[in-house]
């Protein structure tokens, strides 16, 4: 597969498949495709995968696009203003936000991905499902505003505002970290809990959470 990643505020990913070759996204999630691509909806995973999607962003059937000819043409869109970013998956597991998945090669597997700890839960800002990124392939995800790579050494820790955190790779852990300070808590403006992330492995920040977005819209929406 040839891909490009296209567009500054609202990316896209233009793909050219070979004969044979083939992607799978959500339900919806294709933008165009030309005439030599055949679509074909799924439950991929059976009844326990689609809902384990479900609860992790992403619909509930899946979308496989096979090229039935040499030179094939799809696209796929972003949600919401942001960066696009690829994924080289050879065996490893990438840990992302729920809805970041776009689109990736049938043999990547999408997976739901439960946090181990209640805190984590109730306070990480990501919730209790995440998505799990597995198998072979690439497979892109969406993430909104810029993006800040950062990759942990073993040990290395690194502390996040809650639901600033895309994507790590699955050998770095994660916990709540308390903000400490009685003023830091009440005038501190992050709240009462950090993400604590500790390496070994890479991370992606987001500049611009979609929830911290909806919040200054809705600062600007007429009220009844």
């Amino acid at each position: 597969m040839k891909y490009q990643i296209k567009g500054e505020t609202l990316p896209y990913v233009a793909c050219r498949l070979s004969k044979g070759e083939s992607v799978f996204t959500e339900s919806g999630g294709m933008a165009w495709m030309s005439e030599n691509i055949k679509m074909e909806t799924n439950m991929r995973g059976g009844i326990g995968g689609a809902i384990g999607r479900a609860f992790s962003g992403e619909s509930l059937f899946l979308v496989n696009y096979l090229a039935t000819e040499d030179n094939a043409e799809i696209g796929f869109t972003s949600e919401f203003p942001g960066k696009i970013i690829e994924f080289k998956l050879s065996g490893n597991e990438i840990i992302c936000q729920r809805d970041a998945f776009m689109f990736a090669e049938t043999g990547v597997e999408l997976k739901v991905h439960l946090r181990k700890k209640l805190g984590m839960s109730m306070f990480g800002g990501e919730g209790f499902v995440l998505q799990k990124l597995t198998g072979k392939g690439l497979a892109f995800v969406e993430i909104a505003g810029s993006v800040e790579m950062r990759e942990l050494d073993k040990g290395e820790n690194l502390v996040v505002d809650t639901g600033y955190v895309a994507a790590y790779e699955a050998t770095v852990s994660s916990e709540i970290k308390m903000v400490k300070g009685f003023k830091n808590i009440l005038f501190g403006g992050e709240g009462l809990f950090l993400t604590k992330l500790t390496g070994p492995g890479k991370v992606w920040l987001q500049s611009m959470p979609v929830t911290e977005l909806s919040k200054k819209i809705l600062k600007y929406i007429p009220k009844n």
